[in-house]
């Protein structure tokens, strides 16, 4: 699979969502992955779901044809994945604060650097909505269901959140393996394949990261691990490479690698996310062709499932792309 992202705002603009599509026609891209449930809990399209209409989840876009984009895909022979941000979810923190991560000092939703609000991990009530809206889109025709933020806050003064349980190594993980064991049992009816996105540095660390996130727990319960290999997120370096930035190539290979030989044979595939933007932790390079091209290559030396884009806004180096050969 080689895909592109498309973001909750840029999926309901029909300029941006013109432009994607357009790539999608005359490159090598074959796949695409569209916000389903984006980053501040926001739904592009009309959802069924009671708790997402209750608490406000379709927001200040809306795409309204949800249903003719992917058969529109389909024709196309595009490979659709549905993102959907769990636990980061403003929306649902808000909505239900009985179900969020508090702020020690202040007794109201907890908030990362963003400024946004998370849901408790430990809160198997809260499951079940990211759970629905998954089903959701899997009965819509999207192939494939991709968990983003399916861990714990990362970032933040990390010190002033409480949850409802105790944190530790082993309860962050019984709660990550819980909730795609549950999902996994959710989508069985639907036919849609299961992948997570994981911290670039879970390939490196053999603990959880301290967010809940271990390859060998995880590989057994998804069809693809996609780690977030982008160079700019390694800001303190891999081993041999203290300026990722510059080493494109070698972080890509070395993070694929590293996660394939963890999950073990006959696990889970790996697709990375790959980077297509600027550098914001060293130097503020831009990232071009070169860069591009190079993390392709790294991607397929180290025997991933393809590899995805990732631009916030959409915007996507062109020039790195080949031409669509395939009669798409």
């Amino acid at each position: 699979m080689k895909a592109v992202y498309l973001s909750y705002f840029g999926v309901a603009d029909p300029g941006i969502r013109g432009q994607v599509l357009d790539l999608l026609n005359r490159t090598e891209l074959n796949a695409v992955v569209i916000d389903v449930k984006g980053d501040r809990g926001f739904i592009p399209y009309e959802s069924r779901v009671p708790l997402a209409v209750e608490a406000g989840a379709m927001g200040p876009v809306r795409l309204h044809d949800p249903d003719g984009l992917l058969a529109q895909l389909r024709a196309k022979g595009v490979y659709t994945i549905a993102r959907v941000v769990v636990f980061k979810d403003h929306v649902l923190a808000r909505r239900r604060p009985d179900w969020a991560v508090i702020d020690v000092g202040t007794g109201a939703p907890w908030v990362d650097n963003e400024g946004l609000a998370w849901v408790d991990p430990f809160v198997e009530k809260a499951w079940e909505y990211s759970i629905a809206v998954a089903q959701e889109a899997a009965e819509k025709g999207f192939r494939e269901i991709q968990f983003d933020y399916l861990r714990f806050p990362g970032d933040g003064r990390l010190g002033a959140a409480r949850y409802s349980k105790p944190t530790t190594q082993e309860t962050r993980l019984q709660a990550i393996t819980g909730f795609l064991k549950r999902a996994a049992e959710a989508l069985t009816s639907t036919g849609a394949s299961l992948a997570v996105d994981l911290f670039g540095y879970t390939a490196f660390n053999f603990d959880d990261t301290g967010v809940g996130q271990r390859v060998e727990e995880l590989a057994p319960l998804v069809d693809c691990l996609c780690p977030m290999a982008y160079p700019s997120a390694y800001h303190r370096g891999i081993p041999g490479v203290p300026n990722p930035v510059a080493h494109p190539y070698e972080v890509v290979l070395e993070t694929v690698r590293r996660t394939r030989e963890r999950a073990g044979p006959g696990a889970a595939h790996v697709r990375p996310w790959i980077q297509d933007f600027r550098d914001y932790a060293f130097d503020r390079r831009p990232f071009g062709v070169a860069e591009l091209r190079a993390q392709m290559q790294a991607a397929h030396d180290a025997g991933a499932a393809g590899w995805m884009l990732w631009n916030p806004r959409n915007r996507y180096t062109v020039e790195a792309l080949g031409a669509n050969s395939d009669g798409r």
